[in-house]
Protein backbone atom coordinates (compact mmCIF):
# COMPACT_ATOMS: atom_id res chain seq x y z
CA UNK A 1 0.00 0.00 0.00
CA UNK A 2 2.89 2.38 0.66
CA UNK A 3 4.57 1.57 -2.46
CA UNK A 4 1.11 2.08 -4.21
CA UNK A 5 0.54 5.80 -2.35
CA UNK A 6 4.25 6.61 -3.17
CA UNK A 7 4.07 6.03 -6.48
CA UNK A 8 0.40 7.83 -7.13
CA UNK A 9 2.33 10.78 -5.43
CA UNK A 10 5.52 10.34 -7.87
CA UNK A 11 2.88 10.44 -10.49
CA UNK A 12 1.08 13.41 -9.62
CA UNK A 13 4.48 15.40 -8.61
CA UNK A 14 5.36 14.65 -12.63
CA UNK A 15 1.90 16.16 -14.07
CA UNK A 16 2.19 19.30 -11.50
CA UNK A 17 5.87 19.64 -13.13
CA UNK A 18 5.29 18.96 -16.58
CA UNK A 19 1.83 21.32 -16.63
CA UNK A 20 3.80 24.20 -15.08
CA UNK A 21 4.94 27.45 -17.06
CA UNK A 22 8.00 26.82 -16.66
CA UNK A 23 7.51 23.75 -19.19
CA UNK A 24 5.26 25.21 -21.46
CA UNK A 25 7.40 26.42 -24.56
CA UNK A 26 8.47 22.37 -24.21
CA UNK A 27 5.13 21.02 -24.32
CA UNK A 28 4.01 23.94 -27.60
CA UNK A 29 7.24 22.96 -29.83
CA UNK A 30 5.00 20.09 -31.80
CA UNK A 31 1.81 22.12 -31.80
CA UNK A 32 0.47 23.65 -35.35
CA UNK A 33 1.02 27.20 -36.14
CA UNK A 34 -1.93 28.99 -36.04
CA UNK A 35 -2.88 29.87 -39.44
CA UNK A 36 -5.58 32.86 -40.40
CA UNK A 37 -8.62 31.59 -42.10
CA UNK A 38 -8.97 33.33 -45.23
CA UNK A 39 -10.89 36.04 -45.47
CA UNK A 40 -11.87 36.36 -42.02
CA UNK A 41 -10.96 39.64 -40.05
CA UNK A 42 -12.16 38.31 -36.33
CA UNK A 43 -12.84 35.11 -34.61
CA UNK A 44 -15.40 34.63 -31.70
CA UNK A 45 -15.81 31.64 -29.66
CA UNK A 46 -18.46 31.05 -27.52
CA UNK A 47 -18.11 28.60 -24.87
CA UNK A 48 -19.46 27.16 -21.48
CA UNK A 49 -17.65 24.18 -19.27
CA UNK A 50 -21.00 22.25 -19.42
CA UNK A 51 -23.74 21.94 -21.82
CA UNK A 52 -27.14 22.79 -20.93
CA UNK A 53 -26.61 26.88 -20.36
CA UNK A 54 -28.14 28.34 -23.99
CA UNK A 55 -24.59 28.61 -25.08
CA UNK A 56 -25.79 28.08 -28.97
CA UNK A 57 -28.70 30.31 -28.04
CA UNK A 58 -26.29 32.95 -26.82
CA UNK A 59 -23.89 32.34 -30.06
CA UNK A 60 -27.29 32.41 -32.28
CA UNK A 61 -28.06 35.79 -31.20
CA UNK A 62 -24.88 37.21 -30.72
CA UNK A 63 -23.92 36.58 -34.45
CA UNK A 64 -27.35 38.58 -35.19
CA UNK A 65 -26.93 41.15 -32.63
CA UNK A 66 -23.29 42.16 -34.37
CA UNK A 67 -25.17 42.44 -37.54
CA UNK A 68 -28.29 44.29 -36.14
CA UNK A 69 -26.22 47.43 -34.24
CA UNK A 70 -23.78 47.49 -37.70
CA UNK A 71 -25.67 46.74 -41.25
CA UNK A 72 -22.12 46.81 -42.82
CA UNK A 73 -20.51 44.26 -40.62
CA UNK A 74 -19.89 40.91 -42.81
CA UNK A 75 -20.69 38.20 -39.78
CA UNK A 76 -20.68 34.50 -39.90
CA UNK A 77 -21.41 31.87 -37.71
CA UNK A 78 -19.98 28.27 -37.50
CA UNK A 79 -21.18 25.61 -35.33
CA UNK A 80 -18.39 23.54 -33.78
CA UNK A 81 -20.16 21.16 -31.81
CA UNK A 82 -20.04 18.17 -34.14
CA UNK A 83 -21.63 15.40 -31.96
CA UNK A 84 -25.07 18.02 -31.16
CA UNK A 85 -25.14 20.52 -34.07
CA UNK A 86 -28.32 23.37 -33.13
CA UNK A 87 -27.37 25.87 -35.93
CA UNK A 88 -29.26 24.30 -38.28
CA UNK A 89 -32.80 24.04 -36.42
CA UNK A 90 -32.10 27.55 -34.73
CA UNK A 91 -31.05 29.34 -37.85
CA UNK A 92 -33.90 27.67 -40.17
CA UNK A 93 -31.31 26.50 -42.49
CA UNK A 94 -31.89 22.18 -43.74
CA UNK A 95 -30.41 22.42 -47.50
CA UNK A 96 -27.31 21.10 -48.16
CA UNK A 97 -24.55 23.14 -49.19
CA UNK A 98 -23.22 23.73 -52.29
CA UNK A 99 -19.25 23.36 -53.38
CA UNK A 100 -17.11 25.56 -55.27
CA UNK A 101 -15.44 24.65 -58.04
CA UNK A 102 -12.45 24.48 -55.84
CA UNK A 103 -14.52 21.80 -53.63
CA UNK A 104 -14.92 24.77 -51.31
CA UNK A 105 -18.09 24.33 -49.40
CA UNK A 106 -20.15 27.49 -49.48
CA UNK A 107 -21.84 28.23 -46.23
CA UNK A 108 -25.91 28.48 -46.29
CA UNK A 109 -27.51 31.98 -45.34
CA UNK A 110 -30.59 33.30 -43.37
CA UNK A 111 -30.99 36.65 -41.77
CA UNK A 112 -27.92 38.09 -43.65
CA UNK A 113 -25.92 35.66 -41.64
CA UNK A 114 -23.53 33.05 -43.39
CA UNK A 115 -23.57 29.66 -41.27
CA UNK A 116 -21.92 26.37 -41.66
CA UNK A 117 -22.43 23.20 -39.69
CA UNK A 118 -21.94 19.87 -39.49
CA UNK A 119 -26.17 19.28 -39.23
CA UNK A 120 -26.20 20.32 -42.98
CA UNK A 121 -24.20 17.34 -43.95
CA UNK A 122 -26.24 14.99 -42.05
CA UNK A 123 -29.99 13.95 -40.98
CA UNK A 124 -31.33 15.68 -38.43
CA UNK A 125 -31.87 12.34 -36.76
CA UNK A 126 -29.00 10.39 -37.20
CA UNK A 127 -26.55 9.96 -34.52
CA UNK A 128 -23.09 11.13 -35.44
CA UNK A 129 -20.72 7.91 -33.79
CA UNK A 130 -17.25 8.94 -34.22
CA UNK A 131 -13.88 8.46 -32.65
CA UNK A 132 -11.92 11.61 -31.84
CA UNK A 133 -9.78 11.25 -35.18
CA UNK A 134 -12.40 11.72 -36.97
CA UNK A 135 -13.84 14.70 -35.38
CA UNK A 136 -10.60 16.47 -35.55
CA UNK A 137 -10.51 16.06 -38.72
CA UNK A 138 -14.21 16.86 -39.69
CA UNK A 139 -13.21 20.09 -37.45
CA UNK A 140 -9.84 20.71 -39.64
CA UNK A 141 -12.26 20.74 -42.46
CA UNK A 142 -15.07 23.29 -41.18
CA UNK A 143 -11.70 25.66 -40.18
CA UNK A 144 -10.36 25.30 -44.08
CA UNK A 145 -12.89 24.58 -46.37
CA UNK A 146 -15.19 26.55 -45.90
CA UNK A 147 -15.39 29.57 -48.44
CA UNK A 148 -16.65 32.41 -46.03
CA UNK A 149 -15.71 35.16 -48.86
CA UNK A 150 -14.95 38.33 -46.64
CA UNK A 151 -16.42 38.25 -42.90
CA UNK A 152 -15.44 40.84 -40.07
CA UNK A 153 -16.77 38.31 -37.78
CA UNK A 154 -16.88 34.81 -37.63
CA UNK A 155 -18.85 33.65 -34.42
CA UNK A 156 -17.93 30.07 -33.52
CA UNK A 157 -20.28 27.81 -31.75
CA UNK A 158 -18.34 25.81 -29.57
CA UNK A 159 -19.24 22.14 -27.79
CA UNK A 160 -19.52 21.72 -24.03
CA UNK A 161 -16.32 21.18 -22.16
CA UNK A 162 -12.61 21.99 -22.27
CA UNK A 163 -11.60 18.58 -24.29
CA UNK A 164 -9.79 17.84 -28.09
CA UNK A 165 -11.76 20.04 -30.00
CA UNK A 166 -11.79 23.51 -27.94
CA UNK A 167 -7.94 22.74 -27.73
CA UNK A 168 -7.47 21.98 -31.55
CA UNK A 169 -9.89 25.37 -32.70
CA UNK A 170 -7.22 27.27 -30.28
CA UNK A 171 -4.41 25.32 -31.61
CA UNK A 172 -5.05 26.44 -35.24
CA UNK A 173 -6.79 29.57 -35.72
CA UNK A 174 -5.87 32.47 -33.76
CA UNK A 175 -8.87 33.58 -31.53
CA UNK A 176 -9.30 37.13 -30.86
CA UNK A 177 -11.45 36.06 -28.24
CA UNK A 178 -13.89 34.08 -26.38
CA UNK A 179 -17.10 34.35 -24.64
CA UNK A 180 -18.09 32.25 -21.80
CA UNK A 181 -21.42 31.37 -21.14
CA UNK A 182 -23.24 30.23 -17.84
CA UNK A 183 -26.29 30.41 -15.65
CA UNK A 184 -26.25 31.98 -12.07
CA UNK A 185 -26.16 28.09 -10.48
CA UNK A 186 -23.22 27.25 -9.04
CA UNK A 187 -22.69 24.19 -10.47
CA UNK A 188 -22.53 25.59 -14.07
CA UNK A 189 -20.44 28.82 -12.56
CA UNK A 190 -18.02 25.97 -11.33
CA UNK A 191 -17.86 24.77 -15.08
CA UNK A 192 -17.67 28.06 -16.80
CA UNK A 193 -14.73 29.04 -14.58
CA UNK A 194 -12.50 25.89 -15.83
CA UNK A 195 -13.83 27.36 -19.38
CA UNK A 196 -12.26 30.58 -18.84
CA UNK A 197 -8.96 29.00 -17.21
CA UNK A 198 -8.75 26.71 -20.16
CA UNK A 199 -8.60 30.13 -22.38
CA UNK A 200 -6.36 32.04 -19.99
CA UNK A 201 -4.00 28.51 -20.45
CA UNK A 202 -3.97 28.57 -23.97
CA UNK A 203 -3.13 32.84 -24.19
CA UNK A 204 -7.35 33.46 -25.79
CA UNK A 205 -8.27 36.24 -24.54
CA UNK A 206 -11.65 36.15 -22.56
CA UNK A 207 -14.52 39.01 -24.16
CA UNK A 208 -16.74 39.05 -20.99
CA UNK A 209 -18.78 36.95 -19.07
CA UNK A 210 -22.64 36.75 -20.43
CA UNK A 211 -25.54 35.31 -17.55
CA UNK A 212 -28.02 33.63 -19.30
CA UNK A 213 -31.48 32.15 -17.98
CA UNK A 214 -30.66 34.68 -15.23
CA UNK A 215 -34.77 34.83 -13.64
CA UNK A 216 -37.71 34.10 -14.56
CA UNK A 217 -40.79 37.03 -14.59
CA UNK A 218 -44.27 35.47 -14.80
CA UNK A 219 -46.41 36.81 -17.82
CA UNK A 220 -49.09 37.44 -15.38
CA UNK A 221 -48.29 38.98 -12.47
CA UNK A 222 -44.76 40.36 -13.14
CA UNK A 223 -42.77 38.31 -9.93
CA UNK A 224 -39.24 37.30 -10.75
CA UNK A 225 -38.34 34.49 -9.81
CA UNK A 226 -34.52 32.96 -9.64
CA UNK A 227 -34.72 29.60 -10.45
CA UNK A 228 -30.83 29.37 -11.01
CA UNK A 229 -29.59 31.60 -8.28
CA UNK A 230 -28.69 35.20 -8.47
CA UNK A 231 -25.86 37.25 -9.13
CA UNK A 232 -23.78 34.15 -9.67
CA UNK A 233 -22.23 35.14 -13.05
CA UNK A 234 -21.43 39.21 -11.73
CA UNK A 235 -19.57 36.85 -8.91
CA UNK A 236 -17.49 34.96 -10.88
CA UNK A 237 -16.24 37.86 -13.74
CA UNK A 238 -15.49 40.07 -10.24
CA UNK A 239 -13.35 37.13 -9.07
CA UNK A 240 -12.01 36.39 -12.48
CA UNK A 241 -11.18 40.06 -13.71
CA UNK A 242 -13.80 39.96 -16.47
CA UNK A 243 -16.79 41.81 -17.49
CA UNK A 244 -19.78 40.72 -17.17
CA UNK A 245 -21.30 41.28 -20.95
CA UNK A 246 -25.09 40.89 -20.09
CA UNK A 247 -27.61 39.40 -17.69
CA UNK A 248 -29.99 37.34 -20.53
CA UNK A 249 -33.86 36.40 -18.38
CA UNK A 250 -35.74 33.14 -18.92
CA UNK A 251 -37.93 33.96 -20.88
CA UNK A 252 -40.13 32.02 -22.53
CA UNK A 253 -40.18 33.84 -26.49
CA UNK A 254 -36.37 32.85 -26.34
CA UNK A 255 -36.94 29.48 -26.23
CA UNK A 256 -39.97 29.20 -28.86
CA UNK A 257 -38.33 31.43 -31.01
CA UNK A 258 -35.09 29.80 -31.64
CA UNK A 259 -37.16 26.37 -31.60
CA UNK A 260 -38.85 27.36 -34.66
CA UNK A 261 -35.66 28.69 -36.37
CA UNK A 262 -36.53 32.22 -35.72
CA UNK A 263 -33.98 33.98 -33.16
CA UNK A 264 -35.41 36.66 -31.03
CA UNK A 265 -32.91 38.95 -32.67
CA UNK A 266 -34.11 38.53 -35.86
CA UNK A 267 -37.94 37.91 -35.06
CA UNK A 268 -38.50 40.34 -32.12
CA UNK A 269 -36.02 42.65 -32.50
CA UNK A 270 -37.39 45.87 -30.27
CA UNK A 271 -37.90 42.78 -27.51
CA UNK A 272 -36.18 43.89 -24.36
CA UNK A 273 -34.74 40.36 -24.82
CA UNK A 274 -33.20 41.17 -28.04
CA UNK A 275 -31.77 44.69 -27.26
CA UNK A 276 -29.73 42.87 -24.28
CA UNK A 277 -28.59 40.17 -26.77
CA UNK A 278 -27.71 43.67 -28.69
CA UNK A 279 -26.15 45.14 -26.06
CA UNK A 280 -24.10 42.32 -25.32
CA UNK A 281 -22.96 42.17 -28.91
CA UNK A 282 -21.75 45.86 -28.98
CA UNK A 283 -20.02 45.02 -25.66
CA UNK A 284 -18.00 42.34 -27.61
CA UNK A 285 -17.13 44.34 -30.68
CA UNK A 286 -15.92 47.48 -28.29
CA UNK A 287 -13.53 44.08 -26.52
CA UNK A 288 -12.28 43.17 -29.68
CA UNK A 289 -8.66 43.62 -30.28
CA UNK A 290 -8.00 46.95 -32.38
CA UNK A 291 -4.07 46.94 -33.09
CA UNK A 292 -2.00 45.61 -36.07
CA UNK A 293 -2.00 42.33 -35.71
CA UNK A 294 -5.52 41.69 -35.46
CA UNK A 295 -6.22 43.37 -39.05
CA UNK A 296 -8.96 44.40 -37.48
CA UNK A 297 -11.13 47.16 -39.52
CA UNK A 298 -14.58 47.23 -37.41
CA UNK A 299 -15.91 50.84 -36.80
CA UNK A 300 -15.74 52.43 -33.15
Amino acid sequence: MRLCAGRSSSILQLLRRLTTSADAPKAQRGLPKRWPIAGVKHIVVVASGKGGVGKSTVAVNLALGMSAIDKSLSVGLLDADVYGPSIPRMMNLNDQPELTQQDRILPLVNYGIKCMSMGFLVEEKSAIVWRGLMVMSAIQKLLRQVDWGKLDVLVVDMPPGTGDTQLSITQQVPLSGAVIVTTPQDIALLDARRGAEMFRKVNVPILGVVQNMSAFSCPKCGHRTSIFGEDGAQRMAEELELELLGDVPLHLSIRELCDRGQPIVAAQPDSPQAEEFKKIAKKVLDNLPSDDNSNSYLPR
